[in-house]
């Protein structure tokens, strides 16, 4: 019952939150970046294969978020998976457009023209079926310990944010992300990072 009244309350704050960021408001914007500027990172870094290219990529996904804002609707997605999403757009558009832009060079007329390489199309549709599971694993983890995960990984809060919002001892939900943290090793998440 506290976690729905919670919910909804978070929604509130979100699409407020989102009204402003369309409206130009600096401060909102600062606060988006603040919320979701580590999770965001993560996913680029991860994704890009430099750290420039990575911190290059976070300031489209914002741009990207600005832009967009006006179109957030929370009957649709909670902020955080809306941010997700535009972000996992945004790095596969950008990888798309870097692989456009390579091209093989002849340093001289013995050494041939390399064939393109499309293993990068597999990749990158393997690490997302890789997300899709790993949501699908972090689904069925009991409630708590599902709560400390999205809220710290895809949320961005620290354990001690979660423990004050949830009303919960800091150790509890330390236990309760070391127990999911463990349970989705178990079930062969590697890609999960800690």
């Amino acid at each position: 019952m506290a976690d729905r009244r919670i919910n909804r309350e978070q929604a509130a704050l979100d699409i407020s939150l989102m009204q402003r960021v369309a409206a130009g408001d600096e401060r909102a914007v600062a606060e988006l970046y603040d919320r979701f500027g580590s999770l965001v990172y993560k996913m680029a870094f991860q994704s890009m294969p430099t750290r420039a290219e990575a911190e290059d990529a976070v300031q489209e996904i914002f741009v990207r978020l600005w832009k967009t804002a006006s179109r957030y609707d929370a009957e649709r997605a909670a902020l955080v998976t809306w941010v997700m999403l535009i972000s996992r757009r945004q790095l596969v558009d950008r990888m798309r457009r870097s692989r456009a832009r390579i091209k093989p060079t002849v340093l001289d007329d013995a050494t041939p023209v390399a064939a393109p390489d499309h293993s990068d199309d597999r990749t990158q549709g393997e690490r997302e079926e890789n997300m899709k599971e790993m949501l699908r694993r972090i689904d069925a983890l009991p409630e708590l310990q599902r709560t400390v995960v999205k809220r710290a990984y895809l949320g961005g809060q620290t354990l001690r944010q979660i423990g004050e919002e949830l009303n919960t001892p800091l150790g509890t939900i330390k236990s309760a992300l070391s127990r999911a943290l463990t349970r989705l090793r178990e079930r062969g998440s590697e890609e999960f990072a800690v």
